[in-house]
C-alpha cells in the first residue's frame, strides 16, 4: 500500500482499518474487519447532535455479538423485528424491557413469547395485527407505524409497511377499546435517508395525529423517529449534526407537546462506516471488450446492496495492487449466478490480477446479516478490533477472530 493511496481514502473509512494496516491480518479473505472504536464513537456523536432522543438500535443490519455488546455498553437500547433477534439480546444480558418490537406484522407465537419475555411496547399499522397483540400480549403499550415520504431515500419502506394519517385516529382509539396502552407514534423515512428535511416534514404529520388525539384523551409517551440515519459511502450524504439541527427545532415547533420519550431507530448509521471487507481477485479476464474482475466474496456473500437497486450501489474500494495507470473493471463475485456482479465502471489500478486484494470499505451493514455460502463459498469470516487494537489484529493474524 503506498503512502499516496492511504491519503487517498475516504473520509468514512477508519484511519484503523486502512489498506496497509489490514495487509498484517494473514488469514483468508474474505473477512470483514469491524473496528468497535468507530462503533462506539459514532453512536456518541449520534447522541451529541440528538440530545434527549434515546437510539434503540436497529439489530437487524448487523447482529455480530460484538456490535451488540459495543452500543449496550454505550447506552443504546435495541429494535428487534423478530423473536429471534430478542433472544440474541438476552443472550447477552440485555433486559427485554428495554427493547422495541417495531416489525408492524409479527407471528402471534413470537408476541406472546416476547410478552412472556418482559417485552411491552409493540408496533403496528392495521386493526389485525391490534386484535393479535391484544389477544398475545394483553395490557402492552403499542405504537403506530405511519406512512410518511421516503421519497429521498435509497431505499423506500413505506410499501409494505404503514398506516395512512388519517387512519391513526381510528387505529388508537380501537387499541384503547381492545384494553391496549395507545402508546406513541413512529415512522420511517427510508433507508440512507439523503435529505435531513425529510425528518422534519414527519414530524409535522406526527403533530397533527398528535393534537387530534388530544380531543379523544389519548396523550402519547412516545415518538420515535424510525430510521433512516445514512452513513458515507462515496458520494455526500446530511450528517448528523445536519438530521439534528432540522429534527430538534422540529420536535420544539411541530409537536403539540414533548412525549416523555424521544426514540430514534438508527442502523446503518452506526456501523456501516466501521467495517472493511477484504476480497481476494480470482480471475481477470476481458469479455466483449470490458475488463472484468471475478473476487471471491459476491452479492450473495455478503454484498447484496449492489445488486438491490437499478443505479448499483457504490462503496469506496482500494486494492492492493500496486503501480501506475487505472483501469476501470466489471467486479463480479464467484457464484455461477451471472446476476452476481457488485460493480460496474470501478477504476482501479491497471496491474490488478489474481491474487491481489480489494478492500471494500463502509461494508459494516446488511453484509453479515445478508451472507449466505450460496454456490458453496463461504461467507465473510467477522474479525473485530477496538480499543486494544494491536492485539485484535495480532489475534486476527494468528487465524483468531
Amino acid at each position: 500500500m503506498t503512502a499516496a493511496l492511504t491519503a487517498a481514502l475516504p473520509d468514512s473509512w477508519p484511519a484503523a482499518l486502512a489498506p496497509d494496516c489490514l495487509a498484517v491480518i494473514d488469514m483468508p479473505t474474505p473477512y470483514l474487519v469491524t473496528d468497535l472504536d468507530t462503533v462506539a464513537q459514532k453512536l456518541a456523536a449520534f447522541t451529541s447532535a440528538l440530545p434527549g432522543v434515546l437510539p434503540f438500535y436497529a439489530m437487524k443490519c448487523n447482529p455480530s455479538p460484538e456490535i451488540l455488546r459495543t452500543l449496550a455498553d454505550g447506552g443504546a437500547s435495541f429494535e428487534i423485528a423478530s423473536l429471534g433477534e430478542l433472544r440474541a439480546l438476552q443472550r447477552l444480558g440485555v433486559d427485554p424491557a428495554r427493547v422495541l418490537y417495531s416489525n408492524p406484522v409479527k407471528p402471534p407465537a413470537h408476541i406472546a413469547a416476547a410478552y412472556a419475555a418482559g417485552l411491552w411496547r409493540f408496533s403496528f399499522d392495521s386493526p389485525n395485527e391490534l386484535r393479535k397483540i391484544a389477544q398475545h400480549a394483553p395490557g402492552s403499550a403499542v405504537y403506530l407505524r405511519l406512512h410518511v415520504d421516503d421519497s429521498a431515500s435509497s431505499f423506500p419502506l413505506s410499501r409494505k409497511f404503514g398506516a395512512e394519517p388519517h387512519e391513526a385516529r381510528d387505529l388508537l382509539t380501537l387499541a384503547r377499546r381492545l384494553g391496549l396502552r395507545p402508546y406513541g407514534l413512529t415512522f420511517h423515512v427510508g433507508s440512507q435517508c439523503a435529505t435531513a428535511a425529510a425528518w422534519r416534514q414527519a414530524l409535522g404529520v406526527c403533530g397533527s395525529i398528535m393534537a387530534g388525539l388530544l380531543r379523544d384523551g389519548i396523550q402519547l409517551e412516545m415518538l420515535d423517529l424510525g430510521g433512516g440515519f445514512p452513513a458515507r459511502y462515496v458520494g455526500d450524504v446530511p450528517s448528523i449534526e445536519e438530521i439534528g439541527a432540522a429534527v430538534l427545532p422540529a420536535v420544539a415547533q411541530l409537536l403539540p407537546y414533548r412525549p416523555g420519550l424521544l426514540a430514534a431507530e438508527p442502523g446503518r448509521h452506526l456501523v456501516a462506516e466501521a467495517g472493511v471487507l477484504a476480497a481476494t481477485v480470482i480471475g481477470r479476464e476481458v469479455r466483449a471488450g470490458q475488463n472484468w474482475l471475478f473476487l471471491d466474496v459476491g452479492a450473495y456473500h455478503g454484498m447484496m446492496e449492489t445488486i438491490q437497486l437499478p443505479t448499483g450501489w457504490d462503496y469506496p474500494v482500494r486494492s492492493s495492487a500496486p503501480g501506475p495507470g487505472r483501469v476501470a473493471f466489471t467486479v463480479t463475485g464467484p457464484s455461477c449466478d451471472s446476476s452476481d456482479t457488485m460493480f460496474t465502471g470501478l477504476v482501479l489500478p491497471a496491474g490488478v490480477d489474481v491474487g491481489d486484494v480489494l478492500y471494500i470499505g463502509s461494508a459494516g451493514a446488511y453484509t453479515l446479516s445478508y451472507a449466505s455460502d450460496f454456490n458453496g463459498f463461504p461467507p465473510p469470516t467477522p474479525v473485530f478490533v477496538g480499543a486494544g487494537r494491536a492485539a485484535g489484529l495480532a489475534a486476527a493474524g494468528s487465524g483468531g477472530h
